[in-house]
């Protein structure tokens, strides 16, 4: 397996490093004190090409593969400081965007993905629910047939981009005696009678990127809105998250090669007791330590990649690289924190958002005890 990225996707990612700088770094700290979500932001990115990465031309997109979508959110994660931002854009990619691509119809594909890709339409997934987090094929939304329509009832939690989206990617169950066989994906609109948007979610990290939970009472939707077949929904979900663990991951592979040269660059011209911080053993043991994490993070990211442009499954891998990835980040976070001291505990550094940003990982797509749930069950135990 060749992890070097050929002189084409390098170009893609060194674009996607000066564009992030550029482009995405403005008013951070005020953003993210107050939970402002970047329309600016999210308009430069659907101009860069970013909210179609994955997507085929023929529905507005630039049609990479995942290897190359990789090492452009690599890059983006390496040049743009607003974390919240590139969460709402993986949201959008892998949970919404590409089940439409993978499961959707043709009608579906033509109606949603253009939208989708030009960043008109923001979408979101609802899966999780007050009572099915983890558990999440343990959900009480119910999806009843009623002729040319399905009556949705129920309520979802946890929703990325729901105060802004367009679009959601809704699991319900058309019987919950049937277990992880009923489980149902359906398209469903903002402004479809029945769907209300309830309160938005205060978070510790990632608070540019806005949530809220929704309600669906009686929300009814054309039988043309369901996504896949009855009863296909687990396909779909697993589908997403096999690309949401391997591309999310990417954008903090490049946050922590940027926050490594940042910390060497800082313990050569820190100097305490006469000589720079670098020298003394148990700081240059913390950016060794960070070191090892980036280089044993890296190869498990791209091996999703991989395998997925050859056809292949990456079930268990795409859960090793998430178990792996996100616990050395939160790691690698503390780190950097800890190198500059006193400094990395102020918010202007922006070190101790990046940590409040990173614990998130360990939960979401899964947290990090259902990652190994997983990887159990594909060895067999």
């Amino acid at each position: 397996m060749d992890l070097e990225l050929t002189d084409e996707q390098l170009q893609l990612q060194n674009a996607a490093i000066e564009f992030a700088r550029s482009e995405l770094n403005d008013d951070i700290i005020r953003r993210d004190h107050n939970e402002v979500f970047s329309t600016e932001g999210w308009r430069k990115c659907a101009s860069f090409g970013v909210l179609g990465l994955p997507i085929p031309s023929e529905y507005g997109g630039m049609g990479l593969g995942i290897t190359d979508v990789i090492a452009v959110m690599e890059g983006l994660g390496y040049g743009a400081r607003d974390q919240g931002l590139l969460f709402s854009i993986n949201a959008h990619l892998w949970t919404n965007s590409l089940p439409i691509l993978v499961y959707g119809t043709s009608e579906q594909r033509q109606k949603y993905l253009p939208g989708l890709s030009s960043g008109d339409w923001i979408g979101a997934n609802g899966a999780s629910e007050p009572d099915a987090g983890s558990d999440v094929f343990s959900m009480r939304t119910r999806a009843e047939r009623q002729g040319d329509c399905y009556v949705l009832n129920g309520a979802k939690t946890f929703v990325s981009n729901a105060p802004v989206a367009k679009l959601f990617v809704v699991y319900a169950t058309v019987d919950p005696r049937l277990g992880p066989m009923g489980i149902t994906a359906f398209l469903v609109e903002r402004d479809t009678p029945g769907l209300t948007i309830a309160k938005p979610l205060e978070k510790m990290g990632l608070r540019t990127s806005p949530m809220a939970e929704i309600i669906l009472d009686n929300c009814t939707i054309p039988v043309a809105n369901r996504l896949g077949r009855e009863g296909r929904g687990v396909a779909v979900f697993e589908s997403s998250m096999e690309w949401e663990r391997g591309c999310i991951l990417a954008n903090y592979l490049g946050l922590m090669r940027r926050q490594l040269e940042s910390c060497i660059e800082h313990v050569r011209t820190r100097k305490q007791f006469g000589k720079p911080i670098g020298k003394f053993q148990s700081v240059a043991n913390r950016v060794v330590d960070m070191k090892v994490r980036l280089d044993t993070c890296r190869p498990l990211v791209y091996r999703i990649g991989w395998l997925k442009q050859r056809n292949q499954p990456a079930t268990m891998e795409s859960a090793i690289a998430k178990l792996y990835v996100s616990e050395s980040l939160v790691k690698s976070c503390a780190d950097a924190l800890q190198i500059h001291g006193g400094y990395g505990y102020m918010v202007e550094q922006g070190i101790e958002r990046e940590l409040r940003d990173a614990l998130g990982s360990t939960l979401y797509s899964g947290t990090t005890e259902i990652q190994r749930n997983l990887i159990a069950k594909c060895l067999g135990i």
